[in-house]
């Protein structure tokens, strides 16, 4: 028996090997002009509601300043995670910054403490 594969197509397999691929090319084609139109309307809709605003719609309230807030100074939780002002090229580190390496630093001792004393057989 010789190998199917290696048989070149007979004419009545060739001709179904054509419709079948025409047909899947049309069913792209559907499918792709589906999703055009899918996208199409979806745009109007964006567009729709971007031009008429919602009647009822009211800005978002703002926070009021207090008056003991000044105008010019910045907050607690600004002051922690703002830079501060140096006259040279490379800018100071937060204080937040500062405080997590402070912690990391204090982990990573505490964690080779732990290790030696471990190894020692001085903590179970």
């Amino acid at each position: 028996m010789q190998d199917r594969e290696a048989m070149p197509l007979t004419d009545e397999e060739r001709a179904e090997l054509e419709q079948l691929r025409a047909e899947k090319a049309a069913r792209e084609e559907a499918e792709r002009a589906r999703r055009e139109r899918a996208e199409l309307e979806e745009l109007r809709r964006a567009a729709r509601a971007e031009s008429a605003p919602a009647p009822d719609a009211k800005p978002a309230p703002r926070r009021p300043r207090r008056a003991e807030e000044p105008v010019g100074e910045p907050t607690f939780g600004q002051r922690m995670v703002m830079t501060p002002e140096s006259d040279d090229d490379v800018p100071g580190m937060a204080p937040a910054q500062k405080i997590v390496i402070a912690v990391c630093a204090l982990c990573a001792v505490g964690g080779m403490v732990w290790v030696v004393l471990s190894n020692a057989g001085l903590v179970g």
